[in-house]
């Protein structure tokens, strides 16, 4: 992007990342799946060919024909913001963006040869301006990332599988598919909220905009730091049936839960990685094309060990105790089952009915699930 463009940058000074790589911010599973896939060969050629049966140029149509294309006419503000975005992040040419009539506030890349960035009314209504920014950010970085390649992709093997689903094993294939891809996608939602980070560069508007998200425009009866604290309760609570409900829970969804994502958020701003691409030392893209796949994956392997290492989940503990080599794994599933500790008491006696775990004043149904 030219210079003359920084006429739409706000007053407020923000630092500029010329020729960052999406690798600088990117998840290690997001980016070693992009690595991948980008070092493949004829990778390209295949998805050219695929986009006649993706439903692209009818999308393309629907929102210029139903939907407000934003422009210095249209949602000023909205473009100043997107043009802000693409000059901090050097994104060379700024995607077309539409605001579209739905209650739900949302917003999204999609698009194969050329990515499109739509949000709901609900999210502009929702968000005050910093709130804002960080979000046009977060869909700017799944532009500059080619999220939106993956997005559109998934959309169309969502929807195939509704159509084939009469059809015997037909719709368990497409959706092993379809579960790969959200598991990625999860982790590329991640990814772009660092890029929304560095676009706002302000860690309570991105806090604030999760919070919004996930309770609504009552900002005054909500607290950030209560917020945090029940991703803390939602990590470390319950047992092992927890565990696996998390897992179920999860499953169907493209995003991650929102408590999540602003755990992983705040806890990616206090890292030396964040302060480092801060400091003006981040991966370029003249140098994507020297990455090395298996060093990718290595990093996405070694952040998962981490991960399994430091979670406080029952059943991420359980997996790092297996893997350390721990004995009486007999004795240890019944306790995470049972929610009965291994101290203080007989042994035998976990199950008494006198005596109440942790979670026994849990509802069943403590948690709503998340409406998508």
């Amino acid at each position: 992007m030219t210079d003359s463009s920084s006429e739409n940058v706000p007053g407020r000074q923000r630092k500029r990342f010329p020729d960052i790589s999406s690798r600088a911010y990117e998840h290690p599973a997001d980016r070693s799946a992009l690595v991948a896939l980008r070092k493949l060969s004829g990778f390209d050629t295949v998805f050219k060919a695929l986009s006649g049966l993706l439903p692209e140029r009818s999308l393309r149509l629907l929102f210029l024909s139903d939907s407000v294309r934003v422009s210095d006419a249209q949602f000023a503000h909205l473009n100043a913001m997107l043009r802000d975005a693409c000059y901090i992040l050097d994104l060379e040419k700024v995607p077309p963006m539409y605001v579209t009539q739905d209650p739900n506030p949302n917003a999204m890349c999609i698009g194969l040869d050329e990515p499109i960035i739509v949000v709901t009314t609900g999210l502009v209504e929702l968000l005050d301006e910093e709130e804002m920014r960080a979000v046009v950010g977060h869909e700017v970085g799944h532009a500059l990332s080619g999220h939106a390649v993956y997005r559109t992709i998934l959309l169309f093997l969502t929807n195939l599988a509704l159509k084939v689903a009469w059809i015997p094993l037909g719709n368990v294939a497409i959706m092993a598919i379809v579960t790969a891809l959200r598991e990625w996608f999860r982790k590329s939602e991640l990814s772009a909220d660092r890029a929304g980070l560095l676009v706002g560069q302000d860690l309570q508007a991105s806090m604030r905009g999760l919070m919004k998200i996930a309770g609504g425009n009552h900002l005054h009866e909500m607290n950030v730091d209560a917020f945090l604290e029940q991703a803390e309760e939602y990590e470390a609570g319950g047992d092992l049936r927890d565990s696996v409900l998390k897992i179920l829970n999860m499953l169907p969804r493209s995003h991650p839960f929102t408590t999540v994502r602003a755990a992983e958020l705040k806890r990616w701003a206090e890292s030396r990685d964040h302060q480092r691409i801060m400091d003006g030392h981040y991966a370029r893209r003249t140098e994507d094309k020297d990455t090395s796949v298996t060093d990718s994956f290595r990093e996405s392997a070694s952040h998962y060990a981490e991960s399994v290492r430091t979670s406080k989940d029952p059943l991420m503990k359980l997996v790092g105790d297996i893997a350390g080599g721990a004995g009486d794994l007999g004795g240890r599933l019944r306790d995470k089952f049972t929610g009965a500790s291994s101290t203080g008491g007989s042994g035998r006696g976990g199950d008494n009915g006198s005596r109440p775990s942790d979670g026994g004043g849990k509802a069943a149904d403590g948690g709503a699930p998340d409406e998508g």
